[in-house]
């Protein structure tokens, strides 16, 4: 998901530089289309980072309670599953709020100095 995403924001962002009418409203109503796959994306992971978070709390507070080595293991498993998973999520939420810039830009749409951000802050 990762590289089909860099490579699509670097397509909008190519046709976006060419500044020809034309190309950016066909362009358009398919950025609407990529904005909504992404939010769903976005929101399918939000949801098992935030299990998979849970999970990791609740073997915490099992293997504070016992000296079960197998909550240990759980533990450190879920952890090391979870690390790169916030930084996905991470990737897909500032990668989906730079394609609102990408569309605010193609429909010419003014925002105030204070919504256009540079990069990728949130």
């Amino acid at each position: 998901m990762r590289k089909y995403l860099t490579a699509y924001l670097a397509y909008a962002d190519r046709i976006l530089a060419e500044k020809d009418p034309e190309k950016i409203g066909a362009l358009r109503e398919e950025h609407l289309k990529q904005i909504a796959f992404m939010q769903h994306e976005r929101h399918m992971h939000l949801i098992v980072m935030a299990l998979f978070a849970l999970m990791l709390f609740i073997a915490i507070g099992i293997l504070a309670c016992t000296e079960n080595i197998t909550y240990a293991v759980l533990t450190g498993l879920l952890l090391v599953l979870l690390i790169p998973y916030v930084f996905h999520y991470y990737f897909l939420e500032n990668s989906v709020q730079k394609m609102y810039r990408q569309y605010n830009e193609m429909t010419g749409t003014g925002l105030p100095d204070d919504c256009r951000q540079s990069g990728n802050r949130s």
